[in-house]
């Protein structure tokens, strides 16, 4: 046999296998696109938002829908832990510690109210107590959390510390009936103490209208009418005064509120004769 036959007969079975493996390939390859087609090839129904067509939608996208309602079933019970069972417990918490810091508040021991320290009795047994300062910072998230911070502006006002009175009640914000208006009235006053009155004409102004009642509102207005006088804005004051005698007849500051108006009515006119 000549070596060119011997070396095609070497030749021939190495090319039949490749071939053959070739051809073996093409057929998987076209046996996975057939099942693919056969799996994703349900036809949307024509009844959209029908029950049928649901569970079209759910079938076509039953993976992501699954990983999106896991994500959500997750949040939704972090949430309720948060607010049915974690919040609660803090805010029980927050009140134990506050009683002793406001039992000091009202012996006038605002230092001590603020600061802490004394050694009192819990439930858990004996330890140092908090001061309405380290409270609010323990305790921000909470409604004790934030009377703290109240409770410490107010203790700052009577030492003379005026501008960590107004840090204290700027955190305030539980936006109530009456606390939230007396603390932009406080931060007013602050800014008086401090000489700074148009700063405290517009908290004055805030806390007056924040929330309106016969108690908050004209008290603020007749401080933001007074502070006004010392900066000869007569004609401002004098709305002021107007707007208590009109709105809240039955307030105290409406009993005297006449002489005020005359009062400053008299500034108007010896101004206009200049």
């Amino acid at each position: 046999m000549s070596d060119e036959n011997k070396k095609n007969q070497e030749n021939t079975p190495i090319e039949d296998t490749q071939a053959s493996q070739q051809e073996l390939n093409e057929q998987t390859e076209e046996q996975e696109v057939v099942e693919f087609e056969e799996v994703s090839s349900q036809p949307e129904p024509t009844s959209r938002y029908s029950w049928e067509w649901f569970q079209w939608y759910y079938e076509s996208h039953k993976q992501t829908i699954n990983y999106v309602g896991g994500g959500l079933l997750l949040v939704i019970g972090l949430i309720v832990g948060y607010k049915y069972y974690w919040l609660p417990t803090k805010e029980k918490e927050v009140a134990d510690e506050i009683f002793y810091a406001q039992s000091l508040f009202e012996r006038d021991s605002f230092n001590l109210a603020l600061k802490g320290g004394p050694m009192v009795r819990y439930s858990q047994g004996t330890k140092p107590m908090m001061g309405f300062e380290k409270i609010y910072e323990e305790y921000s998230y909470t409604k004790g959390g934030k009377l703290a911070a109240f409770y410490a502006g107010v203790c700052y006002m009577h030492l003379g510390k005026y501008e960590d009175a107004i840090h204290y009640f700027e955190k305030y914000d539980l936006n109530d009936e009456m606390l939230q208006p007396l603390a932009y009235g406080n931060i007013g006053d602050a800014y008086m103490e401090l000489n700074k009155p148009e700063e405290g004409i517009r908290f004055y102004l805030k806390a007056a209208n924040d929330k309106i009642n016969n108690f908050t509102t004209p008290l603020f207005l007749k401080k933001a009418a007074l502070a006004m006088e010392q900066q000869k804005q007569y004609k401002s004051a004098l709305e002021l005064y107007e707007r208590i005698k009109k709105e809240f007849v039955n307030s105290t500051e409406a009993r005297d509120i006449d002489k005020y108006i005359a009062r400053v009515s008299t500034y108007i006119e010896l101004e206009g004769n200049k």
